[in-house]
């Protein structure tokens, strides 16, 4: 039997070891946490196939231009020397094109459907709950600039074979009738779906481990030993791990990790928040995202979910108050019922996406070790596709042929 060293437990981590073990591996994770809060606790719960274009597309930079000088804005880069920003952002210029959004659509399109495949199929076999509805997710908008938009996404969507459908004010109503809204209009985006994290998460764990995956919790990677071209251990202080492959898959912190091993893997964190409101009316049936504040809105365990913003820079713990504000703030503007307070901050939640410069996770092989691959870089979509980056991984090392074109998600592009 071979054996995995996983270093990272988050979804990611968590969705390699399963379809790793259930290809026959012995499998062991390193999580430098408690498993108790990691960045999918918080997440959206979103499914989202609509999401083909990557966070590198023309108009972002120009739009991120504007935000920064909004301290409520969805968007924000701290203006830094730091060394890695400044590559980052270069990187992130020149990605920012047509080009790059055309070549990227199909694979993120094939990505994210197997992904919610897997998710249907994981919904069947795992023996528990997490809340996955396949109801679609509305694109909610309030102004022409938007409509058009997304119109015009919606448009690309369908040539990809996506079951999206545009809606008037009054049909949006009619699907949520117990919503006051005030909206322009919607794309409902069919192939869309959600699910409660922090039910998945816990789940997960729990199956993993009582299928004898070992999970080695604050377990810091402290030193990676390697030897002509293969990592032939992995250190925390004073325990030493080996195994015939291992898989990076630390979110946020894979560069550190990967620079133990002395490779680049380019990441900035990109910090959201989320917070959850009770709605005992559950008056809310079908997620939605709201365009111009770029806020999604889940429901969720008979509750609510908000949570937006993307701020990229250095981990850290503070919260910053006003870009928690800038998502209150927007919610009555959709949902005049809606009219949250301002949550303390021991009920906000934070979680740092790994977010690469081109917009694309890192899936495969390293070039300079033959037994390591790497699964980092999937932004905010790191639970969508999570069921897919593990199908991936696991027939990645065992060298068989792919479920889909990972050509573009090389981790050895920079």
């Amino acid at each position: 039997m071979s054996k995995t060293t996983i270093i990272g437990g988050g979804i990611i981590g968590l969705f390699s070891a399963y379809y790793l073990h259930k290809a026959g591996w012995e499998v062991e994770i390193l999580e430098q946490g408690s498993l108790s809060d990691n960045a999918s606790f918080g997440n959206a719960g979103m499914i989202v196939p609509s999401h083909f274009i990557p966070l590198a597309a023309p108009g972002m930079i120009e739009q991120g231009i504007r935000w920064m000088f909004d301290s409520k804005s969805p968007f924000y880069v701290k203006p830094s020397l730091n060394p890695e920003l400044i590559g980052w952002g270069l990187k992130f210029l020149k990605a920012a094109n047509k080009k790059h959004v055309e070549r990227s659509a199909v694979a993120l399109r094939d990505f994210s459907l197997l992904s919610k495949k897997l998710y249907q199929d994981f919904d069947k076999a795992a023996g528990f709950d997490f809340g996955l509805e396949d109801k679609g997710i509305l694109m909610l908008y309030k102004t022409a600039k938007f409509e058009e938009e997304e119109h015009h996404t919606a448009e690309k969507a369908r040539t990809l074979g996506l079951d999206a459908q545009n809606l008037t004010a009054d049909e949006v109503r009619a699907l949520q009738p117990d919503i006051d809204l005030d909206v322009l209009g919607a794309v409902l985006y069919h192939c869309d779906a959600h699910l409660y994290p922090n039910k998945l998460v816990a789940g997960l764990v729990k199956y993993l481990e009582a299928a004898g995956v070992k999970i080695h919790r604050n377990t810091t990677v402290t030193h990676i030993g390697h030897d002509y071209g293969k990592v032939v251990s992995v250190q925390s202080n004073d325990k030493s791990f080996k195994a015939d492959k291992y898989l990076i898959a630390g979110g946020a912190w894979s560069p550190a990790i990967a620079k133990l091993a002395g490779l680049y893997v380019p990441l900035m964190p990109g910090k959201g928040y989320s917070f959850m409101v009770d709605e005992p009316q559950k008056r809310m049936s079908i997620p939605a995202l709201l365009c111009e504040a770029r806020v999604s809105v889940t429901p969720m365990n008979g509750n609510i979910r908000f949570g937006g913003t993307m701020e990229i820079g250095k981990v850290n713990d503070k919260i910053n108050m006003n870009r928690v504000a800038g998502i209150v703030e927007s919610i009555p503007k959709y949902f005049p019922g809606f009219k949250p307070a301002i949550p303390q901050v021991k009920d906000i939640w934070y979680g740092f996406r790994p977010c690469s410069p081109d917009g694309l996770p890192y899936i495969g092989t390293s070039a300079k070790y033959s037994n390591v691959a790497i699964a980092t870089g999937h932004g905010m979509m790191g639970l969508s596709l999570a069921p897919a980056t593990g199908k991936l991984i696991e027939e990645v090392l065992n060298e068989k042929q792919v479920s889909v074109n990972i050509d573009q998600f090389s981790p050895n592009r920079y």
